[in-house]
């Protein structure tokens, strides 16, 4: 450990070294790696079982309504696994009678995928050779050689033809079963699996809870509701969803006369399972098979506007509407699980993969050593909006922070996005600061950017959008006052005695080297309301320089302070020296930390001698009104946030 001197007074920070990884983090590397090939080297066991896990999320709500119509938990479950084996049946006996009438109508369609592709070559080959200019002149033939009398002709080749033997009855079944005994199998395992896992459901669950949460009972069962519903809710809705797809490209496909439109509609339905690349994938066939069909190529361009216009239409609108804002991950981390699960379990996990990513999610988001899962793949935003600001304007950047800025002042007031975004990131660059790990050149961008953020924002007015219902950014404990507008831009013949001169508010920075920019936040809202305002820097109210300074005509003082906890006597004399030269004007100071120990501690804030405290810029606006038109203002007792 060792001390920093701090920019402020003489406050000094105890700041830690970095830690280096140790022992800890080597052993997560190396469970994540044994995980991994244990998931990779299980997948023969591990992927039926997964399969009846999810399948038992998708038939969970049918039990539940089967239950609820008076049916006992064995029937119910029996009932809808019965209904989900025959769906698998039926779709495998369409699946395989189209795949047979389409081995048998193969040969048709051969001579006309041969004869356009022999035009596309030649044309190609055509347009190649008038490009180059260089068209080859046929070598000439020679002439053929006369035979001469008395020669022998050569002997004719024997032609030799292998005819295979003819298979037994046991070969030719297992040459016929050996494909299908396989994926049989698998069916049968996953829908064993299933009804135990339905019927045991509840046992499951508090055996997992006994196992991996008996000791925060509430996080563990709130992940596991929370994965359950998420997950049923996903599979259920993804399903119709896909099914409705493989219905419409199913119907489509037969008004434009492409053969076995039932098979295509099916692997439609199955291949959007798989993200992004599912529905390019199922439409190749149906391409293939209308190039066959018809002689032209009008077949063709309809069947791919087909799926041109259907795919955009469900993943932009329709499932929009239907998920919500998201599904709760990311665009990035969806194509990476694909890839992941693609690599560890095939095709099996091309499908699986956004189940599984989605349950590892919600498990990021209650366990908190799984927490960086949540924060790579996530769809919630991985720094706060106030985080956010302070990244921006540590790296210099007014552009971005600006927006930022816009974006966020579409639904909320400027002074509600100065409150709730860019005092909390100042305050972030001000405990740095404090802890001495912000240099000066940093100090200055930040500087800058600040300074550019609020000039670009003076056009904006400070009034909530209209039927844009503001939402917080982050709940604070005086929800109601920091939220609603301030009231509107005062008439200047509503101004008390003393408040017409040319700037009667004072903003004045406290010892903070970024507090000038919170006093140009709070001068630029006064201007919006009708006040009229000017910014003192720190050094302009110093000992030395404070005579200087005029104070004819100033009604009323405002103080900012983005971190006084290490600084009360420096902010005592300030104000000391203030009230003398304001010749009694009422002091506000704005602690815009609103958990500072100077709020909480009564006897401080009788020692600083202010006649205001707020902790945030509509609080001092609102102040600053009362005391302008002589309102009297309502009394109440400030609580830090």
């Amino acid at each position: 450990m060792f001390e920093i001197p701090s920019p402020i007074g003489r406050l000094k920070t105890q700041v830690a070294p970095a830690e280096i990884p140790g022992i800890q983090s080597l052993l997560t590397l190396a469970v994540a790696v044994v995980v991994i090939g244990a998931l990779y080297l299980g997948r023969e066991v591990l992927v039926p079982v997964t399969l009846a896990v999810l399948l038992s999320f998708v038939l969970a709500p049918l039990v539940a309504v089967l239950r609820h119509r008076g049916l006992p938990r064995v029937p119910a479950v029996l009932c809808a696994v019965l209904l989900a084996l025959s769906v698998i049946l039926l779709l495998g006996g369409v699946i395989g009678s189209q795949v047979a009438q389409l081995a048998t109508d193969a040969p048709r369609y051969a001579g006309t995928i041969e004869h356009k592709a022999s035009s596309i070559r030649s044309m190609a080959m055509g347009r190649l050779a008038q490009l180059t200019g260089s068209l080859s002149t046929p070598a000439p033939v020679p002439p053929p050689v006369p035979k001469t009398a008395g020669t022998a002709e050569a002997p004719h080749p024997l032609l030799v033809q292998m005819q295979p033997a003819e298979p037994d009855p046991m070969a030719l079944a297992e040459r016929i079963l050996a494909p299908i005994v396989g994926p049989l199998g698998t069916i049968a395992v996953v829908l064993v699996v299933a009804v135990f896992f339905l019927m045991q459901r509840e046992d499951l669950r508090d055996r997992m809870i006994r196992l991996f949460g008996s000791g925060d009972l509430h996080r563990t069962t709130a992940a596991m509701d929370e994965a359950a519903s998420r997950l049923s809710r996903y599979f259920v809705t993804q399903l119709l969803l896909n099914g409705a797809f493989g219905v419409v490209i199913g119907l489509g496909l037969l008004l434009i006369g492409v053969p076995n439109a039932l098979l295509w509609a099916i692997v439609a339905a199955l291949f959007r399972f798989v993200p992004y690349i599912g529905s390019v994938a199922a439409a190749v066939m149906p391409l293939v098979m209308a190039a066959a069909v018809d002689p032209g190529w009008g077949m063709v361009i309809e069947v791919a506007a087909l799926f041109a216009v259907m795919e955009p239409f469900m993943g932009q609108l329709v499932e929009p509407l239907v998920y919500g804002n998201s599904t709760g991950l990311t665009p990035v981390s969806v194509v990476l699980s694909a890839i992941f699960w693609g690599w560890l379990w095939g095709p099996v996990g091309l499908i699986l993969s956004m189940p599984l990513t989605l349950c590892l999610v919600v498990l990021g988001r209650h366990i908190d050593r799984l927490q960086f899962i949540d924060v790579l793949l996530g769809d919630q935003p991985a720094l706060t909006p106030a985080e956010s600001f302070y990244q921006r304007i540590l790296a210099g950047d007014a552009d971005e922070a600006l927006d930022q800025a816009e974006t966020l002042l579409r639904d909320r007031s400027l002074s509600a996005y100065y409150d709730e975004v860019a005092l909390k990131g100042l305050q972030l660059a001000a405990n740095d600061s404090l802890r001495g790990v912000l240099t000066a050149e940093q100090l200055h961008n930040i500087q800058d950017a600040i300074d550019g953020v609020v000039v670009d924002l003076a056009g904006h007015e400070d009034v909530t959008p209209a039927g844009k219902p503001h939402a917080p950014v982050a709940p604070t404990a005086e929800t109601d006052p920091v939220h609603a507008d301030i009231a509107g831009r005062i008439d200047p013949a509503q101004l008390a005695d003393g408040w017409d001169g040319a700037a009667p508010i004072l903003c004045v920075a406290g010892s903070g080297p970024l507090d000038e920019a919170a006093s140009a936040m709070l001068a630029q809202i006064l201007a919006k309301h009708g006040l009229r305002a000017r910014v003192l820097s720190q050094a302009a109210v110093s000992r030395q320089a404070i005579a200087a300074v005029d104070f004819s005509g100033v009604a009323m003082v405002c103080v900012s302070y983005l971190e006084a906890d290490g600084t009360p006597s420096a902010l005592r004399y300030l104000v000391r020296r203030l009230r003398e030269r304001a010749q009694g004007a009422p002091v506000l100071v704005g602690l815009w930390q609103a958990d500072t120990a100077l709020l909480q501690d009564e006897r401080l804030r009788q020692a600083v001698q202010a006649d205001h405290y707020v902790t945030t810029l509509r609080d001092a606006v609102n102040e600053c009104v009362q005391a302008a038109t002589a309102t009297p203002a309502v009394p109440r007792e400030l609580t830090p946030a």
